[in-house]
Order: structure tokens, then sequence, then C-alpha cells
């Protein structure tokens, strides 16, 4: 029964080829619209996933406190406020997985002719795996290179490119503020950050080293931050409620005074900078499907001329023994074929600009056969929703009245 109808309704819509060319040109634009939207919003979901997962998870940092002198306030880790010795009691803290206080600053870069300014970062080893930054060439430095102030270096990739060129970095000696390091690793690319900045433009050395050796400081031990990385996200909440509580009882700040430190949960920006790009890629879909309603009221258009037009065809139907329900699919059969048809080339172009504006453009885009799924979903829905108001009223007309309409 389907074979006959479907030959019907492929006679139907060629017999009137550009009517129907025009009644699919909606649909092709409103699925390759949501195609094209879909891609570009997932890629830049995508996009955003990388970024963070480049941070490390389940992170925060604790920034040194600020200082007022003659009214002028100088702002988070102006003031010496937390040292070493906090770190590693945060360390002995439930559900911390690691620790790594830092002092970081930018320094002037010398290996023969060639220089270059970039940010150093003390640390220790534990600031590598709190970042799940990977070690590419080398190797990194131990605990005994903090212990006794090592000068050894792990390079960026942006660091290795400008500073060695083409050469191997590892093994070779720069020099930082004029002391000697020897390069022993260089790190795997990360890319930008969320805020835009080069990760991979930063060289990581011991945190004694940085403190004697390179920044100076005026209290042994000093750090301007402490990285902390939780067990799991759920547990970030109290993880830094436990590290705000023994900070406070560390530096003796009685009940209502403010602390010395500063604390900012990095996995909570990172996930509002996500949940902002996913929000932003549901909207664009949506705009994108407003091309399909209006192609199902075109589709909706002309099947109810067709209905006119055809008023003694289906007169002459039901007079020899067709009844509604054949009427009824009859029509709606030549509409879904035209919303499968509009979507069938609406895919194709959709997919084919996503690729072009990757190629040209360089954006992320992905393409995911849920969203081709989704489209013919769309286009089998439009199609029966828009197709059925003028189906039904095919299939109600009275046979006489029909058989009489000139």
């Amino acid at each position: 029964m389907i074979h006959p109808m479907l030959g019907e309704a492929w006679l139907a819509m060629g017999a009137n080829r550009l009517r129907t060319a025009l009644t699919m040109l909606g649909m092709v634009i409103g699925v390759g619209a949501v195609v094209i939207m879909l891609a570009i919003g997932q890629g830049a979901q995508y996009a955003v996933q990388q970024t963070i997962s480049t941070m490390g998870s389940n992170l925060f940092i604790v920034l040194s406190g600020s200082f007022t002198t003659s009214g002028v306030r100088s702002g988070s880790a102006g003031a010496p406020t937390l040292n070493v010795a906090d770190a590693e009691a945060i360390a002995e803290l439930d559900g911390v997985t690691n620790v790594a206080p830092t002092h970081q600053g930018t320094r002037q870069l010398v290996y023969g002719s060639q220089n270059w300014s970039s940010q150093i970062i003390g640390t220790t080893p534990d600031y590598l795996e709190a970042r799940a930054w990977t070690i590419v060439s080398g190797a990194g430095f131990g605990d005994s290179d903090v212990r006794s102030a090592t000068r050894v270096a792990i390079i960026g990739k942006t660091v290795a490119e400008n500073l060695f060129g083409d050469d191997d970095p590892v093994g070779k000696t720069m020099r930082i503020q004029q002391n000697p390091f020897i390069v022993v690793g260089v790190l795997g690319s990360k890319g930008q950050s969320l805020d835009g900045r080069d990760q991979d433009d930063t060289v990581i050395i011991p945190l004694s080293t940085a403190q004697r050796k390179v920044f100076g400081t005026p209290f042994l031990g000093s750090v301007r931050m402490i990285m902390v990385q939780a067990d799991t996200a759920e547990n970030m909440p109290r993880v830094m409620d436990s590290v705000s509580s023994l900070l406070r009882q560390r530096h003796r700040l009685r009940e209502g005074m403010p602390d010395d430190f500063f604390m900012r949960n990095l996995s909570a920006a990172a996930e509002s900078e996500a949940e902002t790009t996913r929000t932003m890629s549901i909207l664009l879909g949506a705009i994108a499907s407003i091309s399909l309603l209006v192609g199902g009221i075109g589709i909706m258009n002309i099947m109810l001329v067709s209905v006119t037009e055809r008023t003694r065809e289906i007169g002459i139907r039901m007079a020899i023994g067709a009844r509604q329900k054949d009427i009824l699919s009859q029509f709606l059969l030549e509409a879904v074929m035209i919303s499968f048809a509009g979507c069938l080339l609406g895919l194709i172009l959709g997919l084919g600009i996503a690729l072009a504006v990757n190629a040209l453009t360089g954006m992320v885009v992905v393409i995911s056969g849920s969203a081709a799924l989704i489209a013919f979903a769309v286009a089998a829905g439009v199609g029966i929703f828009f197709g059925w108001y003028p189906a039904r009223k095919a299939a109600r007309l009275d046979p006489i009245e029909a058989l009489r309409y000139q």
C-alpha cells in the first residue's frame, strides 16, 4: 500500500517542480541554519572544555593579603602573609590532594644571542600534577632540588621556540636574572587560558631557588600564593572552608578580624565560562529553529493550495472506493516527503558551510551524528505537524461536492 502512495506523492511533487522547490527551500534554509549553529556552538563548548582541562581540576588558590601605607592599599598578594609552613599545614587537611606554594613574576631570559621575557614560577613538584601538566622532553625536578635551591628549570613550548629555536633545550644552560639555569625538561603545550594568556610562555623552577636567587623575599619562606587541589568537585566548598579556618588559626586572627588572605575558586570561574557557552549554543539553536517554523508554514500553505487544486481528483478517488484515511495518508506522505527532501539538502548545505568555516577561519566546529538525527526528526515532525491540517481537510471533503468542483 505504501509503495503506490510514494509513487503518487512523487508524481504530485514533480507536476509542480518550481512550487515544490520553493516549498523545500524553507526547510533547506532552516535545517542548514540549525546544523551550522549546532556545529559552531558545540565547537565553542569543546574549545572551552579543552581550555578548562588544561587548568587542572578542582583547583582553588589562596593569595597573600594586602597592606595599607598612608591610605594607599596594595591589593591582593601585596603583603607577605603566606609561607611554606602554611602550605605544609594545608596539605595535612582531609580532602586535599595536592598543595603547591608559588612565588612568581616576570623576568628576562637569555640564551646565547637570544633573549625573551617570560613568567617565572617558583614552586614545588606538586604544581605540575595539580595543573595536569605533562613533560614531553627531559624530566622534572624533585623535592631535593627544592631543598637545595638547585638552578634547574622546566620551560614551556613558547619559551623553547623563542629562545632555542629548533635546538633541543634539554641540557642547555640559559640565564635568568644573570643566574645560570640548566633546562631539565620541556612542558607539553596547553595553549591559551580563558583570559587569553599564553600558558606555554612560562618557566618553572624550584620554589627555594626563586625566593633566594631570582625574586628575593624580605621574609624567609614567604610565598605569594598557594595552589590547592581538592580530591573531588563536591568537596571543594568543604575544603575551602577548612583551609580558611586553618589559616585564620595559624595567623592568630580573632573573631571579627578580616582575613589576611584571599581565596579564588578557579574551577568555579571555568565552569561559569562553560555554562555561558552552553547557554549561547542553546540560544543560537533556538534562533536557527525559527527558520524551521517558517519552512513548516510554507509547507502548510502549499499543501492547502494543492488540496484546492486537486479537489476533483479527491472526489474521483473517494467515488471509486478510497477511504478517508487513504486520502489523509496520501497528503500527509507528500508533506513528509517534501520535509525530508528539504532536510537532506539542508543537512548537506549545513555540513558544507560548517566545514568551510573551519577551513577558512580556523574556528573549531563539532559535527555530531546527533545533529543529523535531530535535524531529520525535526523535519519529520514539521512535515507531520504542518501537513496534518491540509491532509485532514482533503480527507473530509464531501465526495459529491468534490466531483462538482470545477
